[in-house]
């Protein structure tokens, strides 16, 4: 069995957002995945989520929706380094272009709704099935603002959000002193039915 926590550095980067491990270890505990799971990463910038999913759904598949070019293309060297060619399927749109024409979904990851979360949300509810999860990791109070706003029309969804700040330990000199991570949101959709 595959467990969450690829380190970041083993991910091909460049200048794209990339969601970091410990908050990808959160996110994997809080959508709960299943080997034969569906699923989405809407926003998926290098793919670390998109990967680290397909490694715990062997028998799923996941689908990656991204629309910047050099992400598109980092999360194709993601896939090869990580062997998952087929495995995980990239589509290069801005959401929520495409949405529609996937397979309905048991976990859905938001990392990025170019300013169309209620559209992306409409489209996840209508694909989303029961007992199904919405993860979204969120830097801004207003995208907070956008999901719960949402849920709280929604009588066939449950929600909860942490607040995650992490702080790292740096070398300076002989010194060792902790440097902060921005704090993440991540708040999690349960649909009930």
């Amino acid at each position: 069995m595959n467990l969450p926590g690829i380190a970041d550095e083993e991910f091909i980067r460049d200048k794209v957002p990339m969601t970091k491990e410990e908050i990808r270890i959160l996110t994997m505990c809080k959508a709960k995945i299943r080997p034969d799971n569906i699923i989405w990463d809407i926003g998926a910038g290098t793919g670390s989520l998109s990967i680290e999913a397909a490694l715990l759904a062997p028998q799923g598949e996941v689908y990656a929706i991204e629309k910047k070019d050099l992400a598109v293309d980092l999360l194709h060297q993601n896939i090869a380094k990580f062997k998952l060619e087929g495995k995980v399927k990239v589509i290069a749109t801005e959401a929520p272009k495409g949405l529609d024409e996937l397979p309905n979904c048991d976990v859905v990851f938001i990392g990025g709704s170019g300013k169309h979360m209620f559209e992306i949300l409409d489209i996840i509810d209508s694909k989303l099935n029961e007992g199904g999860r919405i993860i979204v990791n969120a830097v801004t109070i207003q995208t907070i603002s956008e999901i719960t706003t949402y849920m709280k029309q929604k009588e066939n969804y449950i929600y909860e959000a942490i607040q995650v700040q992490v702080n790292r330990l740096r070398q300076i000199g002989s010194y060792d002193m902790f440097n902060a991570q921005n704090p993440v949101y991540i708040v999690t959709c349960k649909k009930l039915k």
